[in-house]
């Protein structure tokens, strides 16, 4: 389990820093600028979000019998949610996706709980 959130954190952060170059060299005059910074929420998050898979593939290493992995799950789905739904909502301009996020945030929330939780418990 560590190696693949280990995995999912690299290749988000990679992601990341695509999105991230393609938001500030490809976007900068194509969207208006509240859908820039509204790509750029979701750019900082997932990146946020990657170092923390890197670290509950840490913690999955050093404590496997906790609920890390548990964190690992939401630190992606939250990743797919949150930082998915708004570079879909900055690119498309399509406003219901609005509603997803929220799911996201409240993943990554329960991540970092988790992952706390789990070490502590460990």
């Amino acid at each position: 389990m560590e190696k693949l959130f280990a995995i999912s954190g690299g290749i988000s952060a990679l992601l990341g820093v695509v999105a991230g170059a393609f938001g500030a060299h490809g976007l900068k005059d194509r969207i208006p600028p509240e859908m820039l910074e509204i790509f750029e929420t979701a750019v900082r998050y997932q990146m946020y979000h990657a170092f923390g898979l890197l670290f509950a593939a840490w913690a999955v290493s050093r404590w496997p019998d906790t609920v890390s992995p548990a964190a690992g799950w939401a630190f992606i789905a939250g990743t797919v949610l949150f930082s998915g739904s708004l570079y879909v909502l900055s690119l498309t301009g399509v406003r219901w996706l609005g509603a997803v996020t929220p799911l996201g945030g409240v993943a990554f929330i329960v991540g970092w709980l988790l992952l706390v939780y789990g070490i502590y418990r460990a």
